[in-house]
């Protein structure tokens, strides 16, 4: 495969661009330019308690192509800690290229949020042998016309699917009859878990040892294990010969009492090995599990929390995730670590 660098605009850009270029036979991109994107804006903001400011040619620093009105909206009154805010009005936006002079806006506050999920979509295969999701509508707009006024419609989705699709958790009941389901995790197991990302490359090996774990801090901690197989997601190759955690490696995190594993490859066990001692481990300690990561390569090593929660199923001990890592600024993601 070949290198490439490329100029890239922002985290999603270089995404899709990533994905691109390994189907055309490239590399994922080494390195990366960013050209800095500003807005500037008039805008108008009412007080519920009465008065109100105003503010003409307006400069902000923004991650992206583009800005939503409510977006600068409420940028401007988190940055001036504005109280009683009601009606606001945004007019004369410019969007143009100017280096960046202060933090990056288009975010919750000082947040930002890494999506690593995979998207479910109808016909979706994650593990062979179980059925793909049934996506559809149970009423559609069409139908749905007849029980309302004209020009309003609604949509209602049904779907059926087995609890193993996408990016999903696994909580003890999914290995053990008496261990706890869905339901009775409690809401702190799932969210804001103080995370780290260690990489090991399957382009390196497959099987992550006790060594790769070593001189890290884990206890208490959600660990993500960055392997970059999901780069292989939704193809035949995904499947056989994925990369995995030892016994061993299972038995160290949970001595080291984490809370939550977390790996981007299609099982964290090896499948050719039946016992499946990791999940067994694991989820015997009650650790968590979260498999078919994605992006886990725009994480830093640190300095992030982790989030991944599902319905409150009673009886069921493994669901889809939408999940998350949580970064204080922008400038944290790990644009120049690919893979």
């Amino acid at each position: 495969m070949q290198s490439k660098i490329i100029l890239c605009q922002n985290a999603s850009s270089l995404r899709f661009i990533n994905r691109l270029y390994l189907q055309s036979g490239f590399h994922t991109v080494k390195k990366i330019f960013v050209m800095d994107i500003r807005v500037q804006f008039d805008f108008e903001i009412e007080f519920t308690n009465g008065g109100g400011i105003q503010g003409q040619d307006f400069r902000l620093d923004i991650d992206g192509n583009d800005i939503s009105d409510k977006d600068l909206a409420n940028y401007i009154a988190n940055d001036m800690r504005l109280l009683m805010v009601g009606r606001t009005k945004i007019f004369n936006k410019k969007i143009f290229y100017e280096p960046h002079k202060r933090k990056l806006t288009g975010t919750s506050g000082n947040q930002y949020f890494i999506d690593l999920s995979h998207t479910i979509e109808n016909g979706l295969v994650t593990y062979k042998g179980l059925p793909a999701p049934i996506i559809c509508d149970y009423l559609s707009r069409e139908d749905s016309a007849k029980f309302y006024a004209p020009g309003t419609t609604f949509q209602i989705g049904k779907i059926e699917m087995v609890a193993n699709t996408g990016t999903y958790i696994d909580c003890p009941f999914h290995r053990y009859e008496h261990g706890k389901d869905l339901s009775e995790v409690e809401l702190n197991c799932f969210t804001d878990l103080d995370a780290i990302r260690i990489s090991v490359p399957h382009t390196k090996t497959l099987a992550v040892t006790v060594e790769h774990l070593k001189g890290y801090e884990l206890r208490n901690r959600a660990i993500l294990i960055h392997t970059g197989w999901d780069e292989n997601w939704n193809t035949e190759k995904y499947y056989e010969h994925h990369p995995y955690l030892t016994k061993e490696a299972a038995d160290y995190l949970k001595d080291c009492d984490v809370k939550l594993v977390g790996i981007d490859s299609h099982n964290i066990d090896d499948t050719r090995d039946k016992n499946r001692p990791v999940h067994t481990i694991l989820l015997g300690a009650e650790i968590l599990i979260v498999e078919h990561l994605c992006n886990l390569y725009l994480l830093p090593h640190d300095g992030f929390t982790f989030s991944a929660v599902p319905p409150k199923f009673k009886g069921v001990g493994t669901f889809p995730v939408r999940a998350m890592a949580k970064l204080q600024n922008r400038n944290s993601i790990n644009d120049h670590d690919i893979r």
